[in-house]
């Protein structure tokens, strides 16, 4: 099912003066985002919240943020320094002239064109900046994070996880980083067919979004922003700081109805995606990993805490993700989950009772590689293969057989 290339909503323009005014508020210092959601959210516009007076903006601050910081806001808020001001200014000068550009919009948080999915999440961003197919950010999508260091096999899930969804309809949203996040903008752009087409990618940055970061996934982005759609909420020239890519995770959840980790550590930034995802209504999904795979361990805590749901294929995403698919798609998603049944009897039977590598069962079982791998992770999920040294896979035998 490929989406239908239905016209996104046009932002309206933002005047110097308007857009100096979100700058301002979201570089106040002590209020951050999620206080700063919190003021429009009450006061709807940040030329109202700097109007208000002391006492109500202490009240409203002080559901969100500590009891020391409030006043220290407040005042930050009713007096600013000279130089934030002109700051603000400079980035509003160099927004619009960016704005300009074909392909690239600008929205504030009070905008109706502002994603409707991320305007009532937690720390709602107050402002977006958006280059490539803006109409993306309207359609059912599904967010594919998990380890920067990823094994062969974790990349290989991601695109192949990620090229069957875009091909379903589900635009793939990720966060730009290497191992995984790469893995599933490559293959949403695969599925999707190319040219701008189709149900395709969001990338969500850490940085502003006219610094293409990291360097060697810079190709990538710019295939990314002529055949998707790349985001930030950053102001132009915004480095990669650190503490930048856990906050961005809250719009790579909230874009989506659901998340999806493949391969994560028990330390993790991509646990923490998949906890804004839980606060935000959106259902976890997680592929499951061997016991003695460290980016394993937090996929695993999350099937074993009942937080996410084990996904072995596209269709256990695809079933509850996009119910509303034509009857041939949801026929094609019951096809494809009967064909891993007989894939995973397949490489069962190919083992035998003797044990044997992965590539000799994949063999055996006229499977590639990768297919034979993680059937067999599933096999040694359910308790019926044991993972020897050295690749080499043996069948348990169960009491009473």
């Amino acid at each position: 099912m490929q989406a239908t290339d239905t016209p996104a909503p046009a932002p309206q323009p933002l005047s110097r003066a308007a857009l100096a005014s979100w700058l301002r508020l979201q570089l106040t210092p002590g209020v951050g985002v999620t206080a700063g959601a919190a003021l429009i959210s009450e006061l709807q516009h940040p030329d109202c919240v700097f109007d208000a007076a002391p006492a109500r903006l202490a009240g409203i601050l002080a559901e969100v943020l500590a009891d020391v910081l409030v006043a220290s806001a407040v005042q930050a808020l009713r007096a600013p320094p000279p130089a934030l001001l002109d700051e603000a200014a400079r980035l509003a000068d160099a927004a619009l002239a960016w704005a300009e550009q074909p392909g690239h919009a600008l929205m504030a948080l009070d905008d109706p064109a502002f994603p409707p999915q991320l305007v009532h999440i937690p720390a709602a961003p107050l402002l977006l900046y958006t280059r490539g197919r803006r109409e993306l950010l309207y359609r059912p999508a599904v967010a594919i994070v998990g380890s920067r260091n990823a094994s062969a096999q974790g990349v290989a899930n991601a695109d192949r996880f990620a090229e069957a969804l875009a091909a379903a309809g589900l635009t793939v949203v990720s966060g730009l980083a290497l191992g995984i996040d790469a893995a599933a903008h490559a293959g949403a752009l695969a599925g999707s067919g190319g040219a701008g087409g189709g149900a395709g990618t969001v990338a969500v940055m850490g940085t502003g979004i006219d610094r293409l970061y990291p360097a060697r996934n810079r190709e990538l982005a710019l295939r990314i922003a002529a055949e998707g759609c790349i985001v930030s909420e950053y102001p132009l020239g915004t480095a990669p700081l650190p503490d930048n890519f856990p906050r961005r995770n809250r719009i790579i959840s909230g874009l989506a109805r659901g998340v999806l980790v493949i391969e994560a550590a028990a330390q993790s930034g991509s646990l923490i995606t998949a906890r804004y995802a839980l606060n935000q209504g959106r259902d976890v999904f997680a592929v499951p990993g061997s016991i003695h795979a460290t980016l394993s361990k937090g996929c695993n805590a999350l099937i074993r805490e009942c937080k996410a749901k084990l996904a072995e294929c596209a269709a256990d995403i695809l079933e509850e993700l996009l119910p509303e698919a034509p009857s041939g798609a949801g026929a094609e998603r019951l096809q494809a989950t009967a064909l891993v049944r007989a894939e995973l009897e397949a490489v069962l039977a190919a083992l035998g009772h003797d044990p044997a590598h992965a590539d000799t069962l994949a063999q055996r079982a006229g499977l590639s590689a990768a297919d034979a791998h993680t059937h067999l992770l599933a096999l040694e999920l359910a308790g019926l293969v044991e993972r020897l040294p050295g690749g080499i896979f043996q069948r348990l035998t169960r009491r009473g057989q």
